[in-house]
């Protein structure tokens, strides 16, 4: 099979690159901005025409998209650029995959629901976003549904790994750094091991389970808030630095974020037959590799 990976520099799609340099299958991994080191194809998602020609000429069958406007602050005042990545790119990507008969296999977030509702949430579970992010993700989501193209919809959140910015490498520098730091502990949900997420992702291809389309969500096993994974980050650090718990309040901020925000991940456990880390096993395998 051939599979083409869009925002292939990211978080998630340098751990795809990772697990795939092994596969039988061939990879395609593209992205708007260089690495130095790294091998990528440019491409801009927000051109269909770009899209069409790479996915001729490699034949494509599957599409990975991990590009998005992930920057939840910035998206309120930008609308344009958080629409034009998380809505109008995605319906590109599955404009192209209707026209093959590929599959798209898109990367979504938690923040489509809002958060209002302190239960674990499911797939076709109400939503209400609360922001540009949240809405611009839910739209790309429809847009991909009304396309009619063939897709698995992976909603996941609090994503880290030893590459980019994360909130692990964040707290690992600055309790290192600073003898008290303060930590948000009203938002509850669940971290995700973004190797882990790619293994799910890599797992589906290999196993050829892209035909088993829907929404799915995935992070790693078990329910934290912030403050509790700063602990949890520090200790296994090595770290003295006091962390001391607050309010969101304290940190103002345009943007409401969810208060409770834990996927259902039944579903996904189910129809790929997977199971799940818990949240400190993965959480420590990245601070070794850090």
């Amino acid at each position: 099979m051939n599979i083409l990976v869009t925002g292939a520099n990211g978080q998630l799609g340098t751990e795809i690159r990772n697990l795939a340099a092994g596969s039988e299958d061939k990879f395609i991994f593209t992205d708007v901005n260089s690495m130095p080191g790294v091998e990528t194809v440019y491409l801009d998602i927000t051109n269909p025409d770009a899209i069409r020609i790479i996915a001729g000429s490699e034949d494509v069958d599957v599409i990975v998209n991990c590009a998005a406007y992930t920057n939840v602050d910035k998206a309120e005042t930008d609308f344009r650029m958080a629409d034009l990545l998380n809505n109008r790119a995605a319906a590109n990507l599955a404009a192209v995959a209707a026209e093959r008969d590929a599959v798209l296999i898109h990367i979504s977030t938690d923040y489509v629901f809002g958060g209002e509702i302190p239960v674990p949430r499911k797939p076709d579970d109400e939503k209400k976003p609360l922001g540009v992010y949240g809405s611009t993700k839910l739209a790309g989501e429809q847009s991909i549904l009304s396309s009619g193209c063939k897709s698995i919809i992976i909603r996941t959140a609090w994503l880290y790994s030893p590459y980019g910015k994360n909130f692990v490498k964040t707290m690992k520098k600055l309790t290192g750094e600073l003898p008290e730091v303060k930590v948000i502990y009203d938002q509850v949900g669940t971290p995700t091991y973004a190797a882990d997420l790619a293994g799910l992702i890599v797992g589906i291809i290999s196993r050829r389970q892209t035909d088993k389309t829907g929404i799915y969500h995935y992070t790693n096993e078990g329910v934290i808030s912030w403050y509790d994974f700063a602990l949890e980050i520090s200790r296994l650090c090595g770290h003295k630095c006091r962390i001391t718990p607050c309010l969101s309040e304290e940190f103002p901020s345009n943007v409401q974020r969810p208060h409770y925000s834990v996927l259902d991940k039944t579903s996904v456990k189910k129809t790929f037959n997977i199971e799940i880390p818990y949240w400190k096993d993965s959480l420590k395998k990245c601070i070794e590799r850090l």
